[in-house]
């Protein structure tokens, strides 16, 4: 079966023209009584400023670290304000390119950057055909110390980790090489211990966002674990939280934190639909009948069972959920096996596939051990994006095995179609109970975030609140409304995860507002925040 398209993206590209006509000239306008303010930073001392985090503060964007994103940075925007009012230099460990991607020794550890491919993200080469990778780690990494220290993929822990940029580990999963860009001489140093080493006065922290997408990214199935509230600094969120709070201060740095958004609000979960299966495309509907047939012979044995929720059917006249394998299903295999072996009229079913009657045990096995935990998606599930890159195309590994065990390899491949006739990996899918693990560690570490802001007289920028906003009717912004919408949404870049540069810019400003709150500063006010339309949504395949 052919790879079923599912989603239709298109962009619209806004042209904005001033009109210099001598007609539109206002020859007498309104002068406002009161001019703004001259910018002041209030209490804050911005003459060293760090900062400490993630790929959201590194400036990760379309699925990659490059030299445009990194510009286009939170911090990075922050620190040209902070320089109007005392602040200095503000040092990146800046990539070689604007292509993305890492090396290590001349081999590729991690591709290109993504762009829009016309109807949605597309990788770089696919393009503009091959390119190297330019940034190394063992070959060419930056000169510190940087100002910047946000380490795309890390964790709260990781800050506190010693070598955790060190080359060393790096193979053995121990280090990130990210940070291995930064240690130059002191590999085994830590990021919180790089940041304090510079004296900091200000410090914006945003950290946790990992801890929870981690485990949705992976589709809750275990794999990244989402970090425990409790254990000692290191282990446990609150604690190790806490450490970073305390020692960032203890020497009277000023700071502003930001908590952590919702990851299931991101384009990322919210752009696959759970019923993308149309009857009008020729390579599904020719499947239709023979896969009711199949799966009418589990349905009754689901409905026996009162296993009514677990029914599969396709429709031929609307768009179809797709089958999902789902963990906290009880387990029927057994069962279904079991009721298939005992109906005397199984064996001339199998039979219809082309196999003989003596393989009705090997196929009512396979069919039980498939469909155990199997249903057809609903509203209430979200689905990772790479999911409509998998979904109606065939499984080689599954297919290889369906022929180790005697099955022709035209049967194999029909047996083993993502979504329709094979079950959707749990790393594909986050259901409704995977999805409130991952609320109820957000809250947490959020009331732990806001506890440890208000403790320390910090400045808190409700990032979780934003996205809330975005994700629901979006925000207005100047002349610009940004949504979270995926592509033309502006806010989050092509890989449905990170912001674009226009939706960092949105960032900074919520951070600015979160310092003239605590500290007295008057970035909007005097109209220092930074307009979002400046800042782009898309970067050219050809920015190299």
């Amino acid at each position: 079966m052919k790879k079923i398209t599912y989603i239709f993206l298109s962009s619209l590209l806004l042209v904005l023209t001033n009109c210099n006509d001598p007609e539109d000239v206002d020859l007498d306008p309104i002068i406002e009584p009161d001019a703004k303010p001259e910018l002041t930073a209030g209490s804050a001392d911005f003459s060293n400023y760090i900062s400490l985090g993630n790929s959201l503060t590194a400036g990760f964007t379309d699925g990659a670290l490059f030299q445009a994103g990194q510009n286009f940075s939170i911090p990075n925007i922050l620190s040209q304000k902070f320089a109007i009012v005392g602040g200095g230099d503000f040092i990146q460990p800046l990539t070689s390119d604007n292509l993305g991607g890492l090396a290590a020794g001349g081999e590729r550890i991690q591709g290109p950057r993504l762009v829009f491919g016309g109807s949605g993200p597309v990788p770089l080469e696919s393009v503009i055909g091959p390119v190297t990778v330019g940034t190394d780690i063992v070959l060419n990494n930056p000169s510190g110390p940087f100002n910047n220290l946000g380490v795309p993929g890390a964790k709260s822990f990781h800050l506190l980790a010693p070598g955790y940029g060190n080359l060393a580990n790096v193979s053995l999963g121990l280090a990130n090489p990210y940070f291995v860009r930064m240690t130059g001489s002191t590999p085994d140093i830590s990021v919180l211990e790089m940041a304090v080493s510079q004296s900091p006065t200000f410090f914006t922290l945003w950290i946790g966002n990992n801890d929870v997408l981690g485990y949705a990214l992976s589709g809750g199935d275990g794999t990244n674990p989402i970090t425990p509230v409790d254990g000692p600094p290191g282990v446990g969120f609150q604690n190790t939280y806490g450490a970073l709070i305390q020692t960032l201060t203890s020497s009277g740095a000023q700071g502003v934190v930001a908590n952590i958004p919702n990851v299931t609000s991101i384009p990322h979960f919210t752009t696959v639909p759970y019923n993308p299966l149309d009857p009008t495309n020729p390579d599904f509907a020719g499947q239709i009948p023979t896969l009711n047939t199949i799966f009418g012979a589990l349905n009754q044995i689901f409905t026996a069972l009162g296993a009514t929720e677990r029914i599969i059917t396709f429709s031929t006249s609307e768009a179809s959920p797709v089958v999902i394998y789902d963990e906290s299903l009880t387990d029927l295999s057994a069962q279904i096996t079991g009721a298939l072996n005992a109906n005397p009229g199984f064996p001339t079913f199998v039979q219809q596939f082309g196999l003989p009657p003596q393989a009705a045990p090997l196929v009512a096995g396979l069919l039980g051990s498939t469909y155990g935990q199997a249903r057809q998606a609903t509203d209430e599930d979200l689905f990772v994006l790479p999911s409509s890159n998998v979904i109606g195309t065939v499984n080689m590994e599954a297919a290889g095995a369906l022929v180790g065990q005697g099955l022709s390899a035209t049967l194999a491949g029909q047996f083993s179609v993502e979504g329709i006739s094979l079950p959707l990996a749990d790393k594909w899918v986050l259901t409704p109970e995977e999805q409130t693990e991952i609320a109820t560690a957000t809250t947490a570490f959020n009331q732990i975030i806001s506890a440890s802001a208000s403790q320390a007289g910090l400045a808190l920028v409700d990032a979780n609140g934003l996205l809330e906003q975005l994700a629901n009717g979006g925000i207005t912004s100047g002349d610009y409304t940004l949504t979270s919408n995926l592509v033309v949404g502006s806010a989050f870049s092509l890989d449905g995860v990170h912001p674009t540069a226009r939706g960092y810019a949105l960032l900074a400003n919520e951070f600015m507002k979160a310092i003239d709150a605590t500290y007295g500063s008057n970035f909007e006010d005097s109209g220092n925040l930074v307009n979002v339309g400046d800042y782009p949504t898309n970067f050219s395949p050809t920015l190299q």
